[in-house]
């Protein structure tokens, strides 16, 4: 099995030491660079291609947010992994907003990170529960403003199928699983993702469940 490919970026020197030997021992992650900065961090991902990146938000330069947004643009195929002590809702919120596909606090037992680097390689965004109920909150806030957002039509519409696959996305199903709910194959259940994505205006699967719930897209008849 291929294992997958991980780049640290934390501005703590020891302590990316120890979770580079710690996340190590697992047959199925390679870490291939370590950075102690944002901006090092995405440098080194146009170079090494990594499949997850554990970012660090508070850093000297370059904040975790930005470097985040700077991957997703650079190095879209990468997912960014949130790795930090704080659980701010400021930077909770800015952290998903600029790409981040999940958020787990540092002081989380090592075997639950590597289920969640797993997860987010599978396409899932796992968040810690402390850090779920701030986005929950915010798409409760969100939901406040529904009326107002939908007035805002897109101006390409979703598809009935790209309506199934943006709820089963909801759903929090991978690729894999929503292929198989659908009756669908993996690649096809891609391209619809890659087509929900654009038309919604969103990078990834996180603000896509976002923007469905703002705009009231996973109300049935929508």
């Amino acid at each position: 099995m291929k294992r997958i490919r991980v780049l640290l970026v934390d501005d703590q020197g020891l302590f990316r030491e120890a979770l580079a030997t710690l996340l190590g021992l697992h047959s199925q992650l390679e870490i291939v660079g370590e950075a102690g900065d944002g901006e090092a961090g995405v440098a080194l991902a146009q170079t090494l291609r990594p499949d997850v990146v554990l970012m660090d938000l508070r850093m000297p330069g370059m904040s975790g947010v930005e470097a985040t947004r700077r991957l997703r643009s650079l190095v879209p195929e990468a997912r960014v992994l949130v790795l930090t002590t704080f659980e701010d809702d400021d930077e909770v919120l800015a952290a998903i907003e600029a790409g981040a596909a999940g958020y787990m606090l540092k002081a989380s037992p090592a075997e639950k990170l590597v289920e969640a680097i797993c997860t987010v390689m599978r396409g899932g965004s796992p968040l810690e529960p402390s850090v779920a109920s701030k986005v929950m909150a915010e798409l409760a806030r969100l939901s406040r403003r529904q009326s107002e957002e939908r007035c805002q039509r897109l101006a390409d519409p979703l598809s009935t199928r790209e309506l199934e696959v943006l709820r089963a996305l909801c759903e929090g199903l991978s690729n894999k699983e929503i292929a198989a709910k659908l009756g669908l194959t993996e690649g096809t259940v891609k391209n619809h993702m890659t087509q929900v994505l654009s038309k919604l205006g969103v990078l990834d699967r996180t603000q896509a469940a976002l923007r469905a719930h703002a705009l009231g897209l996973l109300k049935p008849g929508v």
